[in-house]
């Protein structure tokens, strides 16, 4: 569960990246910032929901 949800997190720093390195480069000629940070929020919302499920299912706890 841990390893998962840092891979996701990971990701999300990664498509967080490409957005930055694609706003610089393609000086608006391109579409691609925006599908990256699309796909931001879409892994954000994912582990969102995940966590929450996860919660709700007793596979996280709220114990330290």
């Amino acid at each position: 569960m841990r390893i998962l949800v840092i891979a996701v997190l990971a990701a999300i720093i990664v498509s967080m990246g490409s957005a930055l390195y694609f706003l610089f480069t393609d000086r608006g000629g391109s579409r691609r910032m925006v599908k990256a940070l699309a796909v931001r929020v879409g892994l954000s919302v994912a582990l969102f929901l995940f966590l929450m499920a996860g919660y709700y299912f007793g596979w996280i706890t709220g114990k330290l």
